[in-house]
């Protein structure tokens, strides 16, 4: 869990190659995995799969514009809204039962998260109130069944990973995915730094939610940009100046702080 890039593509013609790095553990078994699920339960939604050899998977390249640097109106995420719905309930629960757990589930990520919390070094600013009442957040919140209805996730709630072919949105970046709950994985959407670092977007504008869903997306929020907090606070080069800045507010408001 972090910024660094995972793997090179390559594409020749209708075909995309996916080589993973080393380090990528597992990533392009569940890459594939998730590609022939759903090939199989939703058939054009993602690339369909062609090869998988030792860190490398082959498969079929989609046409459309990622949502990354786009000014989404209504369509776009209407279409959005129904492409993560359609793979979120793709995969019958039998099935699902068997896939493994997606990488950095909820209880993994609050852990970690509570370790950043840990080591954190005062920097005298805000983002220190940020951190200190996160910590605080976290040492109450006990995550609990309620609003967690299993579904297939893809893990990435990065917006260049959704596509546009004009008519409808289909996904590509599979290599963190496997089963969840649709809260979490919407909550992971909802903070994405692609989702407001080039102007504040409502990726759920278009998603239904029932009491106990809401709760639980409201929560897995607070969650994910305590752990954006921690990934921005590099100030890296992919971001622009100040995009830290905004993510300490970001946690301050989910926090009510």
């Amino acid at each position: 869990m972090d910024l660094r890039n995972t793997h090179a593509v390559s594409v020749v013609g209708e075909v995309v190659t996916k080589r993973f790095t080393d380090g990528a553990q597992g990533a392009a078994e569940r890459e594939w995995l998730a590609l022939t699920l759903l090939a199989e339960h939703a058939p054009g939604l993602a690339p369909e799969p062609i090869a998988l050899e030792p860190g490398v998977v082959v498969m079929s390249r989609l046409e459309g514009t990622p949502l990354r640097g786009l000014t989404l109106g209504q369509a776009h995420l209407k279409g959005l809204a129904e492409a993560v719905g359609a793979m979120h309930e793709a995969v019958p629960a039998r099935v699902l039962d068997g896939v493994p757990e997606r990488p950095w589930q909820v209880v993994q990520l609050a852990a970690r998260v509570r370790e950043w919390c840990a080591r954190w070094r005062p920097r005298g600013s805000r983002a220190d109130l940020a951190v200190s009442e996160g910590a605080r957040w976290l040492d109450g919140w006990r995550p609990g069944p309620a609003g967690a209805r299993p579904a297939f996730g893809a893990g990435d709630g990065n917006l260049a990973n959704f596509l546009w072919d004009g008519t409808r949105v289909r996904i590509v970046d599979f290599e963190d995915s496997g089963r969840s709950d649709r809260a979490f994985e919407l909550a992971e959407l909802a903070e994405h730094v692609s989702a407001w670092v080039d102007g504040e977007v409502d990726v759920l504008a278009c998603v239904e939610l029932d009491r106990e869903e809401a709760a639980r997306v409201r929560e897995c929020r607070r969650l994910q940009a305590l752990m954006w907090l921690f990934l921005l606070s590099g100030e890296g080069p992919r971001n622009p100046p100040g995009t830290f800045g905004r993510q300490v507010e970001r946690v301050l408001r989910a926090l009510d702080s």
